[in-house]
């Protein structure tokens, strides 16, 4: 059914993409703004079409242009990648629509868990502990301030859009409220194009776990272990490692089968990860869920032997899982680790510029999923 996959993304995630559809013998298409005309990505990609200016929101976040993209140059499948349009509603269901392939769960689902405090009602509905917090967005100043009195202090001010720590903010008083709640809405909208924000009670010195999830549209649900993002910074995830050295063997099951029931019970298919926060006697409560690929993916790939990437196409395609939860074994350790375009010196400021030299790391057991390369600016 699919012999050739848009991918609606750029750099690193879509050449990690590409890279699967190759294997699969997938004719590949990148999608371009003005700013990536000379990306790795546009040069790797069989075919490449631009498709808007520099801001995202005129280009990769264009759901028109993108599919009217697709359907000139006779695309099956549309693979979103993370980040931009991979956890929009309205692209999987425009994608539905026109008879385009989406690379992902359904429309519905993406709808039901991409509305924050509705995933935790329904997660709470299937017997998952959830963190407390807001069941609908917070519209206003003194409306977040009245949600914040009665869940507690500190609270995280969250989009309700998206992840990856954007539009996220710790509030530990009533007045910091203000400006926290003006700064989070401006990047959530600047980030998803929504601007609607939720909270959520802060645990102090949590371990931040999540499951991999991988189902099929027969109703076949699997884990893949979990992984440990406890290490992070302005809230976005540095370093990832699978499986998690805090999690004890008791709490690990359990919050594995959790994992797999919540997703049987709302009908999820393709991969997928719900989030977790620990305390420290290892009680866990549901977070958020990711109806999308994660930038983490690898070290779950490392540890299980699992092409997660080739196995959501299969199952877009309709296929079956190709094993079941006995066939996969989580193997020996992984780590990830994020290098950023920033300046250390001037408070980790963004750091844009040509890279002069690229060394890549060699050897055994080390895999680099990297779009950067000698003489690339970094915009």
């Amino acid at each position: 059914m699919i012999k050739k996959v848009l991918i609606a993304n750029r750099g690193e995630i879509a050449l990690r993409v590409m890279r699967s559809c190759r294997e699969m013998g997938l004719l590949t298409v990148a999608v371009f703004s003005e700013a990536d005309r000379t990306s790795h990505h546009v040069a790797y990609a069989d075919e490449a079409y631009p498709i808007g200016p520099a801001v995202a929101k005129e280009s990769y976040l264009n759901i028109e242009k993108v599919i009217a993209t697709a359907k000139r140059c006779g695309a099956d499948a549309i693979h979103p990648g993370y980040g931009f349009l991979s956890e929009n509603a309205d692209f999987a269901r425009r994608c539905e629509e026109e008879g385009v392939i989406f690379i992902g769960p359904s429309a519905d689902v993406i709808a039901k868990m991409g509305i924050k405090p509705e995933a935790r009602k329904i997660m709470k509905e299937a017997g998952v502990p959830v963190v407390p917090g807001t069941e609908k967005p917070v519209t206003d100043i003194e409306d977040a301030k009245k949600v914040a009195a009665e869940v507690g202090y500190p609270i995280m001010l969250k989009a309700l859009a998206g992840g990856g720590g954007k539009g996220m903010r710790l509030v530990h008083s009533e007045d910091e409220m203000e400006a926290a709640f003006r700064m989070s809405r401006s990047e959530a909208a600047n980030s998803f194009g929504n601007d609607a924000i939720y909270i959520e009670k802060y645990i102090e010195n949590p371990h931040h776990i999540e499951v991999q999830v991988l189902g099929d549209k027969y109703g076949n649900v699997i884990h893949l272990y979990e992984r440990e993002c406890s290490i992070q910074r302005r809230n976005q995830k540095v370093i990832e490692e699978a499986p998690s050295p805090f999690v004890k063997e008791a709490a690990r099951q359990k919050m594995l089968a959790v994992a797999v029931e919540a997703c049987k019970k709302i009908g999820y298919y393709s991969a997928g990860t719900l989030e977790f926060m620990m305390d420290k006697d290892q009680n866990f409560y549901f977070l958020e869920m990711n109806t999308r690929l994660q930038v983490e993916h690898l070290v779950t790939e490392e540890t299980t032997g699992v092409d997660l990437v080739r196995d959501m196409i299969l199952v877009a395609a309709g296929n079956r899982l190709p094993y079941k939860q006995e066939d996969v074994a989580c193997r020996g350790h992984a780590l990830e680790c994020r290098i950023y375009a920033e300046d250390p010196e001037n408070n980790f400021m963004p750091s844009p510029g040509v890279i002069k030299v690229r060394e890549a790391p060699e050897g055994r057991n080390v895999r680099l999923d990297s779009a950067a390369y000698a003489g690339f600016e970094v915009s």
